[in-house]
């Protein structure tokens, strides 16, 4: 958390007094609201024979032998889906030989692309996931001419919320950075799939900044100084930290909007509304010396390189200075512009781990409403969507009177809220529904992009229904916050059902039927191994935040050569007592690995998998969840190995420090040769995706990750 900027009381108070008043709040988030959003939505929508193509060409790029097998049909209002948002699977009669077979009606793209999900999985056992995670199981789907019929006339799946949103603001470092169209295409393609039709759209936002920043006179020099390098610019976005890893270069900012202009049109193509950024305050250095008399405060150091001010410290233009609407209208004209009149949702997070200079609700109001002019003055149609992440981070702040001021400084249904931790720590249900304002429910599930095992599997089952179904609920949507994908695809397969249930999902048999189309066939040793990790793994109940802090992936303190044969037992001691980090480990009051389940009972399910290898050893889900599996289990013992080992410190006994330490080593080594086998476990195709973007040599060092931290290491150590 950064230290709030302490200005003087009496700017302050002839602040509150010249800002302009907040407009008047509706009582609750009514259905009005709600249609005018959608009403605004559907007349940026693509045309009917647009979204049509755009759902063939899903099918197409998935399963081309069955391009010809689905008809698909957007669905005229009032028609089959009536007021709501839905999809139908039907048989087509009297199909020729060759021909359609099942219609699929909908909405939009989205919705015919998430019924032709549905109907693949649940007629014909098919499994779609990341191709990092064992990509699609599709052996399970008969021949063209023999897909299964639909029962009556036909089934009619609706939305219960018409909102589905997916990403996070650091998404983009954590997995999306070096990411070419052709990736691009294929993630679309799976959003489209699970029936997303609110994405979050950061790329290539810099180039548009570059361009408003320069008409308010910063030069290239200035913005060298202010862009994060690629693989940090969620940071860089946000004012944790300017400069690391830059600069970029105008290729890069050329090539990335670019490439947003590809992942927009076809997120328009499929019906998406996609959520653009917007500003939230985050200014260069340079804007000191231009604008003198402008309100600009110097944040304090947030996690970077010893709060080094080369790299941290950024300057952040308050709301409630004129000059802000200036810059805020100017970068949403200048989107409007390079993208079309596409979306009037936007992002910003100006008090996200930024807490206001003064709680007075008065002052925050005003703050509020300066945001929201800043966006509805480059866009009439504005609605901002703002990250709820504040009012658990900054629950000591964010009292009722804080978060009312905030939230009801715009219009009513001009603000949407993500519950971003509702899996977890649900704000809604202490917020009185975010006090009238609409919000969607979310699973925010990963920290840090890491890959660990873990889940909760019932409050994604249940908690988007209790919320919907709660007394006065504002509730608009539901959506996935992780902060890296690319993992645990059971937890993202069921959150993503969850935009088209109604009820709540008995988990136990949802299981079943996912480890069936997971592999491809019905396993008893596979079913009674997701039952235990059900129980175990995938029911984390304790409320805390999973970071994956197991000490085999802690940063070291100690080079493991200091324990080889070479060294005797009594310096194996002496070397241990120079690193105090090394024993901080254990203490109370450093991060400590996280364990929620038994881990004897999740080994008999790793045992369970190892027995159904002989029938599953050619899945490529079944290998990817193996090693998964093997890999979580080995992390887990050696957290074991290392306490015991401090406890042979301890214990000053020589002998068992230095046969838990080889023992650790051997453990790293053994998931080494374990993650080998695997390629979807190694460094290598990251760093290969990373050099394929750059078109020069000085780019390919930029972008490959050890160079990174070793040249701004190298850099830091040289400022003054």
């Amino acid at each position: 958390m950064r230290p709030p900027p302490s200005p003087p009381l009496l700017p302050l108070l002839l602040l509150l007094v010249l800002l302009p008043s907040p407009p008047a709040v509706a009582a609750a988030a009514g259905p009005t609201s709600l249609e005018a959003l959608r009403a605004a939505a559907g007349r940026r929508a693509a045309s009917p024979a647009t979204q049509e193509r755009a759902a063939a060409g899903v099918l197409r790029r998935l399963l081309p032998s069955h391009a010809l097998s689905f008809r698909f049909q957007i669905d005229p209002k009032g028609g089959v889906c009536g007021d709501s948002s839905c999809f139908r699977i039907s048989n087509v009669d009297g199909s020729s030989k060759g021909g359609a077979e099942i219609l699929i009606q909908g909405n939009t793209a989205v919705e015919l692309a998430s019924g032709l999900h549905w109907y693949l999985k649940y007629w014909c056992g098919v499994h779609i996931s990341w191709d990092k995670t064992g990509g699609a199981q599709l052996a399970s789907v008969p021949s063209p001419g023999s897909l299964p019929r639909v029962k009556g006339t036909g089934v009619k799946v609706e939305r219960p919320v018409p909102w589905n949103y997916y990403q996070n603001v650091v998404t983009s470092s954590y997995s999306f950075v070096w990411w070419d169209w052709r990736r691009w295409e294929k993630e679309i393609d799976w959003m489209a799939l699970q029936g997303i039709n609110l994405p979050l759209a950061f790329t290539g936002q810099e180039a548009v900044w570059q361009k408003v920043f320069k008409s308010f006179n910063v030069t290239d020099r200035d913005l060298d100084d202010f862009f994060g390098g690629p693989a940090f610019l969620a940071w860089a976005r946000m004012g944790n930290l300017h400069a690391w890893g830059g600069p970029l270069s105008q290729n890069w900012l050329d090539q990335q909007l670019a490439l947003q202009k590809k992942i927009l049109s076809r997120m328009i193509e499929l019906g998406m509304v996609p959520v653009l950024p917007s500003f939230s305050g985050n200014v260069p250095v340079a804007f000191k010396k231009l604008f003198p008399s402008a309100s600009i405060t110097r944040l304090g150091e947030w996690n970077t390189v010893d709060g080094n001010p080369r790299w941290c410290c950024t300057y952040i233009l308050d709301p409630s200075d004129a000059l802000f609407i200036d810059v805020g209208q100017a970068f949403i004209k200048q989107q409007m512009k390079e993208y079309g009149d596409i979306t009037s949702i936007y992002n910003c997070d100006t008090f996200n781990e930024n807490t206001p200079p003064t709680n007075e609700p008065a002052y925050i109001s005003s703050l509020g409403s300066a945001i929201y002019q800043a966006m509805s003055r480059g866009n009439k149609d504005a609605v901002w969507l703002m990250q709820g992440w504040l009012f658990y981070s900054d629950a000591a702040f964010w009292k009722e009177s804080q978060m009312k001021a905030l939230l009801h400084s715009v219009p009513i249904g001009k603000m949407m809220v993500l519950d971003l931790f509702a899996d977890v720590k649900p704000i809604w249900q202490t917020s009185s529904q975010f006090y009238g304002v609409p919000y969607i429910w979310c699973m925010l599930h990963n920290f840090g992009g890491n890959i660990e095992m873990y889940g909760v599997l019932d409050s994604i089952s249940s908690g988007p229904i209790d919320a919907r179904t709660s007394y006065n609920s504002t509730m608009v949507g539901v959506g996935m916050c992780m902060e890296g994908i690319e993992h645990n695809p059971v937890v993202y397969e069921l959150m993503s059902e969850m935009a088209f249930r109604s009820q709540k999902v008995e988990v136990e048999d949802w299981l079943k039927s996912y480890s069936y189309r997971r592999y491809g066939q019905s396993n008893v040793e596979i079913q009674k191994a997701w039952a235990i990790l059900y129980h175990t793994i995938y029911n984390c109940t304790d409320g805390i935040a999973d970071h994956n802090r197991d000490y085999i992936v802690e940063f070291p303190d100690i080079s493991p050569s200091s324990f080889s044969s070479q060294y005797s037992k009594r310096r194996s001691i002496s070397v241990v007592r120079k690193h105090p980090r090394f024993l901080g480990e254990v203490s109370a009051s450093l991060p400590q690995p996280h364990l929620w389940y038994s881990t004897e009972e999740a080994v008999k399910s790793l045992e369970l998998f190892l027995k159904a290898g002989d029938d599953l050893s050619e899945s490529l889900t079944y290998r990817y969840d193996l090693v998964d599996l093997a890999r979580q289990s080995l992390s887990k013992l050696a957290n074991k190995v290392y306490l015991d080992a401090m406890g042979s410190y301890q214990m000053r006994d020589s002998s068992g420090l230095n046969f838990h330490t080889k023992k650790f080593l051997e453990l790293i080594m053994d998931i080494e040769t374990l993650l080998a086998s695997d390629d979807n476990f190694l460094l290598g195709p990251w760093l290969e995706t990373a050099k394929s973007l750059a078109t020069a040599e000085d780019e390919r060092k930029q972008n490959t990750g050890d160079n990174v931290v070793r040249r701004h290491k190298d850099r830091a150590e040289q400022t003054p």
